[in-house]
């Protein structure tokens, strides 16, 4: 539900702070704070003091003295919301907190659903649709390329390239209309050949950032990284080695892990989610075939693959099961790194003969470890570094993390693709105008441009209380 013409209130930090900031917004929210907040400047009319202005006084509740605070005033239009706003500065004692919002809306405020506030500054023009679904991400992000990507998000980079995409397709549209408006007297306003050019250039575009969706979404959520393998290869003692506790049971009997077991690790400012998995082998055994098959959809689902053997192994065993992980890995950009373990217990000339005798494909990695001795990790840790930012990201790309804007770049890229075809086959020009204005339908929605309650709803429902 939009609610636009209320004042709305909530606590805008989490929890376990010295200090709690209570967020007000609306047209008569300094009027609603004037009632329980009292300067300790006696002079001071709440109502009509100026903007970006910080005030100390006390919050009341007829005589009792609730809590010492600062008020800071924010007015329309300059303000996160664009609306008029004051934040309230209070201890953090929950009591205290309950307390100024109970004031709050006992004096004619509402309680701010999850996302209002950034609702609000996006129906007011402070943010596009974009910008303000990355505030959520920002918020949730936990490592730095996660940051880093949303807060390029957020500050407009990929609003620009829709908009400069949009903008071009608004342009040929316009002059295809005029077109038809001119059919009788057979008037070309546009050139065929250059708008092939264009749309193609555009539709490239689309295509480029609806494909850095993949390690978008990884970046966002952590990207999956499969621990597999024969059972005692040393999967869990890996898993172990590499989160410094003792996550996984280890244990000689094999068979031990029959379920996955998953973990987040940050590596270099990425989050990694490591996924221990049962061992890969023939068995009768009714529990650890259902393990065995939750590994091979943890496999068809991960970024990087990391194939745990031993250096004690034969290794044509090892190429048959690399090349099974091979099969299955069947997307692009995915990385698998055949890990050696045991190192501790082989010589160097078996450690050779590994190196020699051991097929690698494409991109594969071929690392020795001893995980129960800790030898190889450093080197392991950099390659998964290196795999994760092996789509060129610099922090300059555009990388989507949304789903919603991916399936809206794909429907962009799809009209497009039937433009071209038209104009090669020669179809008439008011089917074209129907698939540009498709493209340009699709690339509003990502804006915020073309947008309904429904699909805002589901939007700001996701984010926290008080932003």
């Amino acid at each position: 539900m939009i609610r636009k013409e209320e004042t709305i209130c909530a606590v805008a930090t989490g929890q376990g702070g010295a200090i709690a900031v209570i967020r007000v917004s609306g047209s008569q929210s300094l009027d609603i704070c004037g009632k329980i907040f009292f300067p300790a400047d006696k002079k001071i009319y709440l109502a009509d003091h100026k903007g970006y202005s910080l005030i100390y006084g006390e919050i009341l509740s007829g005589d009792e003295i609730i809590d010492e605070v600062l008020l800071s005033v924010f007015r329309a239009p300059h303000s996160y919301t664009g609306e008029n706003s004051a934040e309230i500065s209070c201890h953090a004692s929950p009591f205290i907190q309950r307390k100024i919002l109970e004031l709050l809306i006992n004096n004619g405020a509402l309680a701010a659903l999850p996302g209002e506030f950034t609702q609000r500054a996006f129906l007011n023009g402070k943010m596009d649709l974009s910008q303000a679904e990355a505030v959520a991400d920002l918020i949730a992000s936990s490592a730095r390329l996660a940051h880093r990507v949303a807060i390029s998000q957020m500050r407009g980079g990929f609003s620009h390239e829709i908009g400069k995409l949009r903008s071009e397709l608004l342009q040929f549209a316009s002059l295809i209309e005029l077109e038809l408006d001119f059919g009788e007297e057979d008037v070309e306003f546009v050139d065929r050949n250059e708008l092939i050019l264009i749309i193609n250039r555009i539709k490239l575009l689309a295509d480029n950032l609806a494909s850095s969706f993949r390690i978008g979404n990884a970046i966002k959520n952590g990207i999956p990284v499969v621990i597999a393998g024969k059972p005692n290869s040393g999967k869990s003692t890996l898993l172990n080695a590499l989160l410094k506790e003792e996550r996984a049971i280890v244990s000689e009997i094999p068979g031990t892990t029959r379920d996955t077991i998953e973990d987040v690790l940050v590596i270099d400012g990425v989050e990694f989610r490591f996924i221990d998995t049962a061992g890969l082998r023939d068995t009768t055994d009714i529990i650890e075939n259902l393990g065995i098959k939750k590994t091979h959809e943890k496999i068809d689902d991960a970024s990087i693959v990391l194939l745990i053997d031993e250096a004690t192994s034969l290794p044509a065993s090892i190429n048959v099961r690399a090349g099974i992980i091979r099969e299955r890995m069947s997307g692009t950009g995915k990385s698998l790194m055949i890990i050696i373990n045991k190192t501790d217990l082989a010589d160097q000339k078996k450690i050779e003969y590994l190196k020699n005798e051991i097929h690698l494909a494409g991109t594969d990695k071929l690392l020795f470890i001893s995980a129960r001795e800790k030898t190889g990790l450093e080197e392991l840790r950099l390659q998964l570094s290196e795999a994760a930012i092996k789509d060129n990201h610099t922090g300059e790309d555009i990388i989507i993390s949304s789903l919603r804007h991916y399936e809206a770049l794909k429907s962009v890229s799809e009209s497009l693709e039937r433009v071209l075809t038209g104009l090669e086959t020669g179809i008439p020009d008011d089917l074209i105008a129907t698939d540009i204005k498709q493209a340009i339908h699709y690339l509003g929605l990502i804006s915020g441009q073309i947008t309904t309650d429904e699909i805002l709803g589901n939007i700001f429902t996701n984010f926290c209380i008080g932003k």
